[in-house]
């Protein structure tokens, strides 16, 4: 099975269908079915069923799915039995707002550094790591095993620091800057741009008005 068969918005849902079941685990659920799950997340069974589809049978007939053991199913599928180590270049507000975000190290992503080139923040402690120098982005990346680096810089370097990133090892960007990044076929590359989300609601809005 490759990865990029998937479609994304299939691998979004399995995101979503873990944070529910681990809900249901926490309050003592033992078996669910397909229909509970799509009455839980708001799509359609049928949907659940599909999505699960790609990576094999899970569940029983007439029975459903035992909870614990679909989420360590999806777990694994998301990758997120293990740990990743992640690096954030820009300790602004975005930047620093994600450094001191509990869902991360909830779900395995662990904040090794955060690297800054303003002198004022530099030093400050965010969720007890020390904001550094941008020029120490080599040396973290490679002594902490960074694979993930999220980028909350202006557009106006990002292309840079991505480039930085990429030389010193990382093999995924998640971007929040508002620029689109060249990066190599190899890398993985997701942008996260705040006021297309928006422009998608305003034309929605409009749309249906």
């Amino acid at each position: 099975m490759k990865a990029y068969k998937i479609p994304e918005a299939t691998v979004m849902r399995l995101s979503i269908y873990s944070r529910y079941l681990q809900k249901l685990i926490e309050n003592g659920t033992q078996t669910i079915s397909s229909g509970e799950i799509a009455n839980g997340v708001g799509v359609g069974s049928a949907q659940v069923r599909k999505d699960l589809a790609y990576f094999g049978e899970f569940g029983t007939r007439g029975v459903g799915y035992n909870v614990e053991e679909l989420f360590n199913h999806l777990m694994e599928i998301l990758g997120l039995d293990e740990k990743w180590n992640v690096i954030i270049i820009g300790a602004g507000k975005l930047g620093s707002a994600l450094a001191t975000y509990q869902g991360f190290i909830d779900r395995g992503f662990n904040i090794t550094a955060i690297l800054d080139i303003d002198e004022a923040i530099i030093g400050k402690k965010l969720m007890d790591i020390e904001v550094e120098h941008i020029d120490l982005l080599s040396k973290k990346v490679k002594e902490n095993n960074v694979e993930i680096g999220v980028i909350t810089v202006p557009g106006s370097v990002a292309q840079v620091v991505t480039d930085d990133l990429i030389k010193a090892g990382a093999k995924a960007i998640l971007n929040f800057s508002p620029n689109v990044l060249r990066v190599p076929n190899e890398i993985i590359l997701r942008n996260v741009d705040l006021s297309v989300n928006l422009e998608v609601l305003s034309f929605n809005l409009s749309f249906h008005k």
